[in-house]
């Protein structure tokens, strides 16, 4: 999963991404309101954590502007720990959640991981499930008929996003887009690796490949 941060305390950003890089994430930082109102509407993220005191343009404001250009990705968004007003006026604008500083970081991926489970109709499951398979964000691991298989860590971020979109065909470069921050290069044919590794893992039907269209993930495991 892509995910932007906007966070101009570079102390806390450089903290908040290197443990969601540990979760799985691919993560992109920003540090200014300006530039954030642009890169949130052109790249394709799965969820958005902004920060509300921003410089160039406040937070406030750059929600505002992504909500009315129709921009529906999740926005978590951070705040001081007194400042309710603006945490009632960021969920007025379009918030998704918020989080107030100081915070520790578990409840921040716990936060994430329910949001983006909710965006893809998942809210009231502890843990992803699909095509009969359990997976534990927590461990990187997946479980089937109570035994655990466990992944590796690229393994775990293709798995975690089929799982998040079953039953629909997603092309490689979709994936590559998702699945890598705007600084890594992205390659194809490594994801085609990754996809024959979960097979021979879960089972060859449970990622079938659609030729000319990319991957559907949703056949039962075996």
């Amino acid at each position: 999963m892509r995910l932007l941060l906007v966070e101009d305390h570079v102390p806390l950003a450089d903290e908040l991404m290197t443990g969601l890089n540990r979760q799985g994430y691919a993560v992109d930082w920003l540090a200014d309101g300006r530039d954030a109102v642009y890169q949130g509407s052109s790249e394709p993220y799965d969820l958005i954590i902004l920060d509300l005191g921003l410089p160039g343009l406040p937070g406030l404001e750059v929600l505002t502007q992504w909500r009315a250009g129709g921009l529906s990705t999740p926005v978590l968004i951070l705040t001081a720990r007194d400042s309710w007003a603006e945490r009632i006026e960021g969920l007025k604008a379009g918030a998704d959640d918020y989080l107030s500083k100081p915070f520790h970081p578990e409840e921040l991926h716990l936060r994430v991981q329910a949001l983006l489970r909710r965006s893809h109709g998942q809210a009231n499951q502890p843990t992803l499930k699909a095509a009969g398979l359990h997976l534990d964000e927590g461990r990187q691991c997946v479980t089937r008929d109570g035994a655990d298989i466990q992944l590796t860590a690229a393994e775990f971020r293709l798995l975690r996003y089929f799982m998040l979109h079953p039953e629909q065909i997603l092309s490689k470069s979709h994936l590559a887009e998702h699945l890598y921050d705007g600084e890594t290069e992205r390659d194809s044919n490594v994801l085609e690796v990754h996809v024959n590794h979960l097979r021979r893992k879960l089972g060859r039907s449970v990622i079938e490949t659609r030729r000319g269209q990319g991957y559907l993930f949703g056949g039962q495991a075996q």
